[in-house]
């Protein structure tokens, strides 16, 4: 059994228009939105084997937050550029990558990507993953290059608007 965490990251800054997209920091929502997510995680007891973010700014500010509030060192955090701009065939190829050994993965990365490759690994079809939401995926596998399209099978959606 492999699970999978989708994570978008929180809402980021537009306020300097000279900062290039990559190093968008959050603003001042998803400086909350991140670590409450990570405490809605934390209330489940979900603490992934592995963290894997996208290396923009925005993202690993997220997946640092998270980390923090569900027990992940941060230190651990691996972060993969290839994850930054990633349509959904990119994004399977980078979790039929992953070691077998870690058995649940947290993956924060971009729209429209991991909307998208949710949609493709199960069949529960989701609009948007809006800021900080959440999905979770589970396969009935034992090795992550086993992960197929419509192989998932759906668990949760959570966001932090439903909690406001």
């Amino acid at each position: 059994m492999k699970t999978l965490y989708l994570v978008r990251h929180a809402k980021s800054s537009w306020d300097d228009t000279a900062l290039d997209d990559f190093d968008r920091p959050l603003n001042d929502r998803g400086k909350k939105d991140a670590p409450l997510m990570g405490y809605i995680l934390h209330q489940q007891h979900i603490l992934p084997d592995l963290l894997l973010s996208s290396p923009a700014k925005r993202a690993h500010s997220t997946a640092k937050k998270i980390a923090k509030a569900v027990g992940y060192a941060k230190k651990d955090i691996q972060t993969n550029k290839n994850i930054y701009h990633a349509g959904p065939g990119q994004l399977l190829e980078i979790i039929q990558s992953l070691h077998s050994v870690e058995h649940s993965v947290m993956l924060v990365g971009h729209n429209p990507g991991l909307t998208d490759l949710s949609n493709l690994l199960c069949r529960k079809h989701i609009d948007n993953i809006p800021t900080c939401g959440v999905v979770c995926i589970e396969f009935d596998i034992e090795k992550w290059n086993q992960v197929m399209p419509e192989s998932g099978r759906f668990i949760f959606f959570d966001y932090p608007k439903k909690h406001t």
